[in-house]
Formats: C-alpha cells, sequence, structure tokens
C-alpha cells in the first residue's frame, strides 16, 4: 500500500530559519530544530529575495541537516542551471526543487532528470486565484510577484512530460493562514498528473492533513508550523490520520 508522506518545509531567508506569510518572511525561529525520525521527509528552501546574495550560509545550514538527518531531503531555492542543482545536490540534498528557474527555461526540468533521475526533482509551482484564465487560477514566479499566463494544471503537467518526478502545489493566498488548504487548486493539479503531487500552505491542524488527502487528492501534506516539528506532534498527526483511514508511516 501507498503511504502518504507528511512533511516539512522549511524556509531559510539569508542562512535563517523563518516562516513565511504571503511569501513574506513572517516569523524568525530562534530554536532551529525538525525531529527528521518522525516526519518523512524535509524540504529546505532558499528564500532569500536578493539575486546575488551569497548563499554559502544556506549551503552551510543544508550541510548541517544533512548530517543529522534521517529521511530524504529536498533542496531548493535559486535553481537556474544543472550547475546549480548539482550543487544543491553536492551538500546534501536528495532531492532539488525548481520553481523560477523551470519557468524561465522550461528544459531545466529535463537537465536535472537526465543527470539525476526524475525521482530527484520536484516541480514547485505557486499559484493565486485569477480571472484572467479559464480555471481561475495562474501560476506566478519570482516569489509569486510575476504572472506567467498559464494554469497550474497546464503548468503541472507540463513538467511531468518533461521529467518531474513531483509536483509540489502552493497557494500563495493561503501561505501562513493555518485556514487549511486550498483544495480546490490541490484537486485541479492532482487531477493533471500522474506523479505525486504535495500541498503546501494553509495547514494548521490535523484535520487539513487528511482534507488535503480525501479531497485534495494529496500524496503528501506539508507543513511549516514550528509546533508541528517536535516528535509528539508529528506523531499525534499522523496517528489522526491513520485513525481516519490515511495510510501513514507511524
Amino acid at each position: 500500500m501507498l503511504r502518504n508522506r507528511l512533511i516539512t518545509v522549511l524556509t531559510f531567508n539569508d542562512g535563517t530559519l523563518f516562516r513565511t506569510k504571503l511569501f513574506e518572511p513572517d516569523y524568525r525561529y530562534t530554536h532551529n530544530f525538525v525531529d527528521s525520525w518522525s516526519v518523512d521527509e524535509i524540504v529546505m528552501l532558499d528564500v532569500t529575495r536578493d539575486p546575488m546574495a551569497d548563499r554559502r550560509a544556506f549551503y552551510d545550514v543544508v550541510t548541517q541537516f544533512a548530517r543529522e538527518c534521517f529521511v530524504p531531503l529536498a533542496v531548493g531555492g535559486g535553481i537556474r542551471t544543472l550547475d546549480d542543482a548539482r550543487r544543491m545536490m553536492a551538500v546534501g540534498g536528495d532531492k532539488v526543487v525548481v520553481n523560477t528557474g523551470a519557468v524561465e527555461r522550461p528544459e531545466l526540468i529535463t537537465e536535472i532528470a537526465e543527470a539525476y533521475g526524475s525521482q530527484c526533482v520536484v516541480l514547485s509551482i505557486d499559484a493565486r486565484k485569477s480571472d484572467a484564465l479559464d480555471g481561475g487560477y495562474e501560476v506566478f514566479s519570482h516569489f509569486a510577484g510575476n504572472p506567467t499566463g498559464m494554469t497550474p494544471g497546464d503548468w503541472a503537467r507540463e513538467g511531468e512530460r518533461l521529467g518531474a518526478g513531483e509536483i509540489m502545489i502552493t497557494s500563495v493566498e493561503r501561505d501562513g493562514s493555518l485556514q487549511g488548504y486550498d483544495l480546490t487548486l490541490c484537486r485541479l493539479v492532482s487531477n493533471a498528473v500522474s506523479v505525486p503531487v504535495l500541498g503546501m500552505a494553509g495547514a494548521g491542524n490535523w484535520k487539513h492533513f487528511v482534507e488535503g488527502v480525501e479531497q485534495g487528492g494529496l500524496s503528501a501534506v506539508c507543513t511549516q508550523n514550528i509546533y508541528h516539528f517536535t516528535e509528539t506532534s508529528i506523531a499525534s498527526a499522523k496517528k489522526f490520520m491513520e485513525k481516519k483511514g490515511i495510510p501513514v508511516r507511524l
């Protein structure tokens, strides 16, 4: 039986762990800890806005996590070339997460997939509600600042064709809201592809995880909230999901 995953997403601004809200650094965490025994995977994203910023602080954090991490580690932020992806893998990533770089140059997805395998490529899609496109949602790039003219379903389908092994869909409006996933958006993307879909932004309680799987069609549910990171709370979340009939790794 294929088990659904519970994933912790960590966002770093200039090498410091932050929670984001509406894609802006919102709260700086002073306790940098993650219980990697209980979560199924960790996603680490560099959300530093300055394209000329020195990324060595982020690489150092990834290296430290990789040494102590016992679960798969996906790493992203600022990946524009295959060399960028190689660097992320070299410092400890098991997978790479691509977003704006893939929008700008879609063949990047294929280059990474051919070098490391599709299972190592996660296409991250940021979407907003939009009246401009049929379907009601539009893909945005550059920290959700630039409209692309693409619908999330079409871009996810194209990403899979190009070699992405997973899709991570993020609702910009739900980021940091704790109001639950945008289930319509999640379902739109999960119906468009055959690869696993990860849902991001909005989870505020265990019920939201169940909704993400049952109503959103998600293969994995992601959380950014610091109170989800302790061993007890992650274990509680998984037990809750199991009691609701969601297959998870306990």
